[in-house]
């Protein structure tokens, strides 16, 4: 079964619109886990617009499964990753003002930079995925960044599912091999929905991982956080 890993920015960008604690963040990523959720991610921004550094830290306490932290690996991004010590970290190459992540990284002009930064990483015991976009050629050069894993970006595929769905998954079927071939293990994210996660799993092969966050909650106010998740692992299996 692929897991599953919630992105819970969502959460907290509803509850910093109000400057309370509702809804609670820490609370809600402890349900997420009890509804069978593997995996609890987050991507904190320098302008904290979501998740907030502190928050980090609060769910390094509470979090059972995995805790995935995302971002882009400036100084403070790095500072908090050692600090807090999560699972894994997923390295993104995403400006402080974008909107989301919005590209992979080219893992051959930045080969140095990723490398030198996941030595960091490793020596302090965590698992590092690079997010990348669907090419062969960038997935197979991350292996010599000494990454354990890569995160296929899945924009587009979103966009050209209701289309052409072998068109839109033959280009991440190609990459899902090409990390295999060079013993990279494989997660995926961006926005993949409960319409597109189940040809998404049975095409791309070698898959372990997806992390959804914009899509799970969006389609949660309509139909339960609790189902929607379970809802994921069914189509995950």
């Amino acid at each position: 079964m692929v897991r599953l890993s919630v992105n819970v920015n969502k959460i907290a960008t509803l509850r910093n619109a109000r400057g309370g604690n509702m809804p609670n963040l820490v609370q809600s990523a402890k349900d997420i886990e009890v509804f069978g959720a593997q995996g609890i991610t987050i991507h904190p921004r320098p302008d904290e617009r979501h998740i907030r550094y502190q928050d980090a830290r609060d769910l390094k306490a509470v979090v059972t499964t995995e805790l995935n932290i995302e971002g882009n690996p400036v100084p403070a991004f790095t500072d908090l990753v050692l600090e807090v010590v999560p699972d894994q970290v997923t390295l993104v190459p995403d400006a402080p003002d974008a909107i989301t992540s919005n590209a992979g990284w080219d893992t051959r002009t930045h080969q140095k930079h990723l490398r030198e930064i996941i030595e960091v990483f490793h020596r302090a015991g965590i698992r590092t995925s690079i997010f990348v976009d669907p090419d062969p050629e960038m997935v197979r050069a991350a292996r010599d960044t000494g990454t354990d894993r890569v995160e296929l970006y899945t924009e587009s595929y979103a966009q050209h599912y209701g289309k052409d769905p072998e068109a839109a998954v033959a280009p991440f079927r190609k990459a899902a091999e090409a990390a295999a071939g060079v013993g990279l293990g494989l997660n995926a994210g961006h926005d993949l929905n409960l319409d597109n996660i189940r040809w998404f799993r049975e095409q791309v092969p070698h898959l372990m991982e997806v992390s959804i966050g914009h899509a799970l909650i969006c389609e949660s106010l309509y139909l339960g956080l609790e189902n929607v998740i379970q809802m994921y692992l069914q189509r995950l299996k």
